[in-house]
């Protein structure tokens, strides 16, 4: 792990960058001073405190609480540049001007600790340039550090040395960026643009060369450029428009001024019909018109022939569609060349294209193609990165197919790929021991830095063997569950694994559940529940709707009961249960969560008790847990039996089907408690919670007490409930079937139709939500929305 200790933090510039990388910070709990100009008027901080009432209303959300904001502190230039002395990082994330930049750091240099980092968010100016307008004493403790936007959700963060930057600041930065704030940290060259913004800006420049020269449709290209080629639903145009299309015009500029050797040079240019979206003041989605622009719920987009907006309708032909289709990568790339369809063509020059210059630049971008290819995944949610894609297909023949292009001059620039990469007995770029460095003609091994050791599955590149797997013993399986352990970590933690798609939760993982608890009190130190996101998505509700259809109430009753049965097992468990969680925990999955002794929750857990959206309320102990926990909140005041206040705002997450947006709101919405652990790095999640179930096993695991004398809420607080309930459906906000739905989860929340105050036992909770969820199942609207789900993967208001 890193030596280094960030007690504190500096942002410089309080703009739309680093207004987010300040709250990135503040996320991980690192107090940081937001800087920016003096305000002309009123509050001097007036600029910085504009900025922290933005954060609030920006989607997606760059705060994972509210409460974050509470972390930041503003600051101007004129008055508090002498707090600069007390950070251990100082981040400059001002507008991408040498000459700002190097005016600002003439300012601030002299207020900046012998200890403190000083970092530059460029996001392609040189690093070298920069650190010349600092004095020679802090160069060695100067570096770039490119963040992608939005800071809290892109992974990547380019790290970019200056001459003079000692290594041990770079090893440090990067362990703590990646395990602190939950990175993806690849070190680049000093080029222009660095990694992923020169390949992926080359790559967006590509697709609308070609987009012009074959005559196709924006919205046509973004049906292509998507999923469908594993890159992300915002495709090509849509993410021009997300990331403002002015900022798109500077990273070109920045290019075509950085890189005047390029052979593509001739293409850094903004086209035409992008720069006049500019003057317009049409910047994409910041300014609600770009490409693409809304009209009520219709979605337009910019065609060129016409010189108008229309509506937005492209597809993908279906002779394009069955090549992109075929699991064999090579025949997809085969297809696409040979195919006459002006598609194809179009999405195999862009491949093409994007595989010459990836080749051609790698040795001076990039110290290998591993960070190539991952800077590509990272930054621009590319499944596989270009050399990636390539070495699939097979990379003798598409070499060859390239070669023939360039030669014919149908590829974008005519000079030729490098000898690496035409070599006779190339196979590719990544192999079990490395990805290959063209500056020295070696494979290069992964990182050996002490924070990769708490990935214990690191992500990998396609052809290589970032790291040797540690070996795992199973323990026991079923169809549904996985239980088995990693004896050279700890073969005292067994884990706990869902084996069913999305990790839902049907009879084969229930029964799987029962059993491999049972089996980790008998053999083990402590339970460890863990797969790969998502956490898991709620119950099987194929099987759920199968068994309607076939009238099996009955058996469907002792199946929920069977659910419940499986959650007090994670509870009431003679060892420790550490529920591990990344992505969406909802529904069933929400409700194994909870029952868990502890959780270690990725940032980025989306946590929720959604029955309500197909008809139903949570069964599977959820709502006997809420119950439970308003009793104890309640016996901490003087009127322990006053618990209605503690369900209000539970009972409108649960009607409402909400789920958090992040791990810190899902433990203020009740769905863990504040001693659970938050990881910034997803690929940490398992080595946590490893030990943190080791570290209860070893203090000795205390099994919870079975909750009795229970007080609830009863009549008056479902009559509470009620009055709420009928007010919106009379006012057309919610259905009949919501509201029977709502009044259902208030019933299991208060304990049933019984007199307020009443004392009860877990087991009568878990009797009266068991109860209202079946009659809801017997709903032909229930099971109306319950089958419209599993059809169309969204929601039916009926």
């Amino acid at each position: 792990m890193s030596k280094l200790q960030i007690k504190r933090a500096a942002v410089l510039g309080a703009g739309v960058m680093g207004a987010q990388i300040a709250a990135h910070l503040a996320n991980a709990g690192v107090p940081v001073l937001l800087y920016d100009l003096a305000a002309r008027e009123g509050d001097p901080n007036g600029i910085v405190l504009k900025a922290l009432a933005g954060l609030r209303k920006l989607e997606p959300a760059p705060l994972a609480s509210p409460a974050s904001l509470d972390w930041i502190t503003p600051a101007n230039y004129d008055q508090h540049l002498d707090q600069l002395s007390g950070c251990d990082l100082v981040i400059e994330a001002i507008a991408e001007r040498l000459d700002w930049k190097t005016d600002l750091y003439h300012r601030v240099a002299p207020h900046i600790g012998v200890q403190a980092i000083l970092a530059s968010n460029t996001s392609g100016l040189s690093v070298g340039a920069l650190a010349q307008a600092l004095p020679e004493k802090l160069r060695s403790r100067f570096c770039g550090v490119h963040f992608f936007n939005p800071p809290r959700y892109m992974k990547l963060v380019e790290l970019v040395a200056a001459p003079e930057t000692r290594p041990d600041v770079l090893d440090d930065l990067e362990s703590w960026l990646t395990s602190h704030l939950g990175k993806g940290v690849i070190r680049a060259l000093d080029t222009p643009n660095f990694i992923a913004n020169r390949v992926g800006v080359f790559s967006m420049l590509a697709a609308m060369h070609h987009t012009v020269r074959l005559g196709l449709g924006f919205d046509e290209v973004d049906a292509l450029t998507g999923p469908l080629i594993g890159r992300p639903k915002s495709a090509t145009y849509r993410t021009a428009d997300v990331v403002g299309l002015d900022t798109l015009a500077h990273v070109i500029d920045t290019l075509r001024d950085g890189a005047t050797d390029d052979p593509w040079h001739v293409f850094f240019e903004v086209p035409g019909w992008l720069q006049q979206l500019i003057d317009q003041g049409a910047l994409g989605q910041k300014t609600r018109r770009g490409v693409y622009r809304k009209e009520g719920r219709d979605i337009l987009v910019l065609d060129l022939k016409q010189g108008e907006y229309r509506a937005s309708a492209g597809q993908v032909a279906d002779e394009v569609a069955s090549i992109l289709k075929q699991k064999d990568p090579a025949a997809r790339l085969r297809d696409l060349r040979t195919s006459s369809h002006p598609q194809a063509q179009f999405l195999w020059s862009v491949l093409r294209d994007t595989f010459h210059y990836s080749a051609y630049h790698l040795a001076g971008i990039a110290d290998n193609a591993r960070d190539l290819d991952l800077a590509m995944r990272w930054g621009f949610g590319w499944s596989l990165g270009p050399l990636e894609t390539w070495q699939a297909a097979g990379w003798q023949a598409v070499a060859q197919a390239i070669r023939e292009d360039i030669d014919h001059q149908a590829s974008m620039a005519t000079v030729p790929l490098p000898d690496w990469a035409v070599e006779p007995d190339r196979r590719g770029v990544h192999a079990p021991q490395g990805s290959y460095a063209p500056r020295d003609g070696r494979l290069v091994a992964p990182s050996s830095l002490p924070v990769y050791a708490r990935q214990v599955f690191p992500e990998r590149v396609l052809g290589g063997q970032d790291a040797v797997p540690p070996a795992q013993d199973i323990l026991w399986e079923n169809e549904g569950v996985r239980l088995w352990c990693l004896p050279d970590i700890d073969a005292g933690v067994a884990i706990l694994s869902f084996k069913s798609k999305m990790h839902t939760i049907g009879d084969e993982v229930l029964d799987g559940v029962l059993h491999a608890v049972s089996l980790a009190e008998r053999d083990s130190d402590a339970l460890v529940l863990w797969h790969e996101a998502p956490f898991a998505v709620g119950a099987n509700l194929k099987q759920v709707s199968e068994a309607v259809a076939a009238g099996e109430f009955e058996r469907l009753e002792q199946t929920v009961a069977r659910f419940q049965q499986a959650s007090l097992a994670l509870h009431y468990a003679q060892v420790p249960v550490v529920a591990a969680a990344q992505g969406m925990a909802l529904g069933g999955g929400c409700e194994f969560l909870m029952h868990a002794s502890a959780r270690v929750l990725a940032l980025e857990s989306y946590v929720g008790l959604v029955e309500a959206g197909v008809g139903l309320i949570p069964a599977g102990g959820g709502s006997k847990a809420f119950a439970v926990r308003a009793a104890r909140l309640a016996a901490q005041t003087e009127t322990p039996a006053e618990v209605f206040p503690y369900l209000q705002p539970v009972f409108r997450n649960i009607a409402m089907a909400q789920v958090s947006k992040s791990a810190w709101l899902a433990i203020e919405a009740g769905f863990g408690q504040p001693s659970d652990t938050v990881v910034f790095h997803p690929d940490e999640l398992l080595w946590t919670a490893l030990r943190r179930a080791r570290a209860m096993a070893d203090l000795g695991h205390r099994i919870p007490a079975r909750p009795r004398d229970i007080p609830v809420a009863g009549r008056s607080g479902i009559a509470n409930f009620d009055m709420l309930l009928v007010n919106m459906r009379e006012g057309g906000m919610i259905s009949q079937h919501d509201y029977r739905v709502a009044h259902a989860a208030a019933v299991a929340l208060c304990g049933g139709d019984v007199d307020t105050g009443s004392r009860v036992d877990e087991a009568w909770l878990l009797a009266v939500e068991r109860r209202e969820f079946m009659a809801l199942l017997r709903t032909p609207e229930t099971q109306a929305r319950i089958r419209h789900t599993l059809d169309t993967g969204k929601p039916l208001r009926n």
